[in-house]
C-alpha cells in the first residue's frame, strides 16, 4: 500500500446549512428512468438491484426538488405526468452521458499509455530492472519507460522524475508517496573463479589477507566505504572503479571481493555470497517513489502497480 509522507490534508466541500442539494443529481435521475421504463417501482428496483423502498423514496426526493409530480401512482403501476413526460428526454440525455464518460474512462484506464520518467541507481539500472521492464512492456506495450540512471537524487515534486527507486532510510520531500519494496541488506560477494583461486572466507576474522575491490557511484561507495572502515579493510583495496557496473564487472571477473546490495548480487550467477549481511551499515531500504501529483495518473499507476509487487517478489526469493 502506498503510504504518504506528506502531512497535507484536502477536505471535501462543505454544504452551508439551508443549501439546497443540486435537481440533477444522477442518483435520482437513474431512478426516475428505471421507473418510467419498468413503469413500476418493483420493476425498476429489479433493474438496479436495490430495494423498492429506496427506488420509491428516491423519486419522491426528485419530485420535491423539482415541484412538481413525475408520475402518476396508479393501481396497475407508475405512469407518466406530463411534467414526467416533457423531462424523459432530457433524463435519457444525461444518461447518455453518463454512460459515455463511463466508456471514456474505461478506455483510458485500459489505454494506459505515455512516457514515465523512471529514476533508478546505475546498479539496479543494469542488473534487476531490464528483465521487469521488458515484462511490462510485453503486458503493457502503450507504456514508454525513459530510464534515469543518475546518482542524483531527482526531485519528483518538481516533475524531474515520475517514479523512482531509491535506497534510503526514510525518504524526504513533501509529497511524496511509495512503499518499501525490498530490504537494503549489503553482504561480501567475489566470483567462484576467484573462490577457487583463493579460497571463500565465511567469517569477518577470514576477510584480512584478501584483495578488495572498491567503488561504485557515490552513493554506492558511501556505503560500501562505511562497510569497509567497519571492519578495518580500508587498506585491502586494490582495485577502484567510478561506476557499480564496473565494480560488479571486477567482481565477475575474480579480481576480489566486494560488498554489494544483496538484491542485486544474490541474482549473479557467477557471484557467491562470503558472509551473511552486515547489520551495522545503515543502507536504509528500497523505495518505489512517486508524487501525489501523478500517483494516479494512469501511466504511472501502471508502472507502479506492476513494479512494486514484482520488486517485492525478487527480495523473497
Amino acid at each position: 500500500m502506498l503510504r504518504s509522507h506528506s502531512a497535507k490534508v484536502q477536505n471535501a466541500p462543505e454544504r452551508r446549512s439551508g443549501q439546497e442539494a443540486p435537481v440533477n443529481e444522477w442518483d435520482d435521475i437513474r431512478h426516475f428512468l428505471a421507473v418510467a421504463r419498468g413503469g413500476s417501482t418493483l420493476a425498476a428496483a429489479r433493474a438496479l438491484k436495490v430495494s423498492q423502498t429506496t427506488t420509491a423514496r428516491r423519486v419522491a426526493a426528485l419530485e420535491a426538488r423539482l415541484g412538481a409530480a413525475l408520475f402518476e401512482r396508479r393501481q396497475a403501476g407508475y405512469a407518466l405526468t406530463e411534467a414526467g413526460a416533457a423531462l424523459l428526454p432530457q433524463a435519457e440525455a444525461v444518461a447518455a452521458a453518463a454512460g459515455a464518460f463511463d466508456l471514456a474512462a474505461g478506455a483510458l484506464a485500459r489505454d494506459a499509455g505515455g512516457t514515465v520518467r523512471l529514476s533508478a541507481g546505475t546498479l539496479f539500472a543494469i542488473t534487476i530492472l531490464p528483465p521487469l521492464l521488458r515484462d511490462l512492456h510485453d503486458a503493457h506495450p502503450g507504456v514508454r519507460i525513459e530510464l534515469d540512471t543518475s546518482d542524483e537524487l531527482r526531485d519528483l515534486a518538481a516533475g524531474e522524475a515520475d517514479v523512482a527507486l531509491r535506497t534510503v532510510e526514510q525518504p524526504t520531500g513533501a509529497g511524496l508517496v511509495g512503499r518499501v519494496v525490498a530490504p537494503g541488506d549489503w553482504a561480501v560477494y567475489c566470483s567462484h573463479g576467484y573462490a577457487e583461486a583463493h579460497g571463500r572466507p565465511h567469517r569477518r576474522a577470514e576477510l584480512r589477507g584478501h584483495a578488495f575491490i572498491g567503488g561504485g557511484e557515490p552513493k554506492i561507495w558511501r556505503i560500501y566505504q562505511a562497510w569497509l572502515a567497519e571492519n578495518g579493510l580500508e587498506d585491502a583495496v586494490t582495485m577502484h572503479l567510478g561506476s557499480s557496473a564496473g565494480l560488479l564487472s571486477a567482481v565477475r571477473a575474480g579480481a576480489g571481493l566486494a560488498a554489494l546490495p544483496c538484491l542485486v548480487a544474490d541474482r549473479e550467477p557467477e557471484l557467491i555470497r562470503c558472509l551473511p549481511p552486515s547489520p551495522h551499515v545503515p543502507s536504509g531500504a528500497l523505495w518505489l517513489l512517486t508524487h501525489e501529483r501523478v500517483r494516479h495518473a494512469p501511466r504511472v499507476r501502471t508502472v507502479l502497480d506492476f513494479l512494486g509487487p514484482r520488486l517485492a517478489g525478487l527480495a523473497r526469493v
